[in-house]
Formats: C-alpha cells, sequence, structure tokens
C-alpha cells in the first residue's frame, strides 16, 4: 500500500471495537456531479429506508456504538454527529442529499446505503503518513469560515485523522479539512471506511464502493485492503 494507515493505542483503549478499510485508487475520472452520480446517491437514499424500517438514523445499532465513542473523547454526538449519521439525516429530508462531484457523491452513496462513515482524500495531497490520534490541541486544521481559508485547531483529547501537515479530519469523521479534499480534478483518492465492530460490515461497502469506482473510470488501478481492527 502506498500510504501508512495506523490507529494508536490510545484510540484502540477508546473504542475497542473500531475498524477500518482503506480504499486506494489511482487514474480516475472525475468532474461535476451528473444523472448517474444523481441516481446512486437517490438508491442510496432508497436502501437506508430500508435498512432503518421507520427508526431514525440515530436508533441503528451502528450509530448508536458511534455515538458512544463520541461520548468516551468528550464530543456531544446529538450535536457533532459522525459523517455517517450527519449524511442519513440529509438522506431522509426533504432536500435529500447534496450533489458536490462524481468521486464524492460514490462515497456518500456508499456511506449512506451502509450506514458507515466514508471519508475520501486526494492522495496527493497527503503528506507522509496517515494517523488516528488523539489531538494535542495545537494541530493545525484549515478550513473555510466567511469564504475565507482559517486555521483551527482541535481540543485535546480529540479523536482526529491527521497526516505530516496536520489534520485531515476532526471528530474522527465529523469534518473534512479543504486541504486534503477530492475536487473535480483529482485523479488519485484514498477512501476510509470506517466501523464499530459487530454492527457493520465494512468488506461488503468497501467492495461495493471499488465496483463503482470501476464503472465510473473505466481503466482506473483500484485496491482494497483487508479490514483492520476488530473482527477483521
Amino acid at each position: 500500500m502506498t500510504f501508512t494507515l495506523t490507529v494508536s493505542d490510545e484510540v484502540r483503549a477508546l473504542a475497542p471495537g473500531f475498524t477500518h478499510v482503506a480504499v486506494e485508487a489511482r487514474e480516475l475520472v472525475n468532474g461535476p456531479s451528473d444523472a448517474a452520480s444523481s441516481a446512486l446517491l437517490d438508491e442510496a437514499a432508497r436502501r437506508l429506508r430500508e435498512r432503518l424500517g421507520g427508526l431514525a438514523p440515530h436508533e441503528d445499532p451502528h450509530m448508536v456504538a458511534w455515538r458512544a465513542a463520541y461520548t468516551a473523547f468528550g464530543a456531544k454526538p446529538s450535536r457533532t454527529r459522525n459523517s455517517a449519521e450527519a449524511l442519513a439525516k440529509r438522506a431522509l429530508a426533504d432536500g435529500g442529499l447534496p450533489r458536490v462531484n462524481r468521486l464524492v457523491d460514490v462515497y456518500n452513496a456508499i456511506s449512506v446505503a451502509h450506514l458507515v462513515p466514508v471519508g475520501g482524500e486526494d492522495a496527493e495531497l497527503i503528506k507522509g503518513s496517515m494517523r488516528l490520534v488523539r489531538a494535542v490541541g495545537d494541530e493545525p486544521f484549515p478550513t473555510v469560515a466567511g469564504g475565507e481559508t482559517v486555521i483551527e485547531h482541535p481540543d485535546a483529547g480529540e479523536v482526529v485523522w491527521c497526516d505530516d501537515e496536520g489534520v485531515t479530519c476532526r471528530r474522527w469523521n465529523w469534518r473534512q479539512g479543504v486541504r486534503t479534499r477530492l475536487t473535480e480534478e483529482s485523479t488519485s483518492a484514498l477512501f476510509l471506511l470506517e466501523g464499530m465492530a459487530p454492527h457493520c460490515d465494512l468488506q461488503t461497502a468497501g467492495a461495493e464502493l471499488a465496483e463503482l469506482l470501476e464503472k465510473a473510470s473505466p481503466g482506473a488501478r483500484i485496491t482494497v485492503h483487508a479490514p483492520v481492527g476488530a473482527g477483521a
């Protein structure tokens, strides 16, 4: 694997059930959202409704486990929801899911259909290794406020993904930074699917993501790396 992904012992102790799958993709073709990516999002919302069977997203056992993990590091899960729960709420609302670009639409569809947090990073913009750690509190996190790029810092003890340059995603998978996000010009990506065992099937979700990426970008080089962590 081109990237080294590590999960700190502190995070493992916080959430022993944590597991993740990485999907590495090269020679991708991206661009604005289109009819095909929009249809994927609509179908994902349908699958989500079928999965929930009338429950609210936060009542699903997988989301219950994520809420417990968020609470364990001091976050308030009703205010700062994990990315899968936040997307699920939007999928069930009148406005539906946002259309961003083709690659983001694909991984958002997988997140909603399987109710697992999924993130996508531009592989060319990642600096060094990727690490899931508890923050010291002084790490830089570039984001946008009022149309301008600003630098925030995570709370001490917050669970964050980071590379050698700083934080790439705050509060585990709550908010992605702007530095490594996938744009319409991105051609290489690292996708991270995250779960809390035994309430998820990341292997199936990762295989479906790879299939959709291959369909959207014929000839792309895609590698799905086996689940790491609890239940792997």
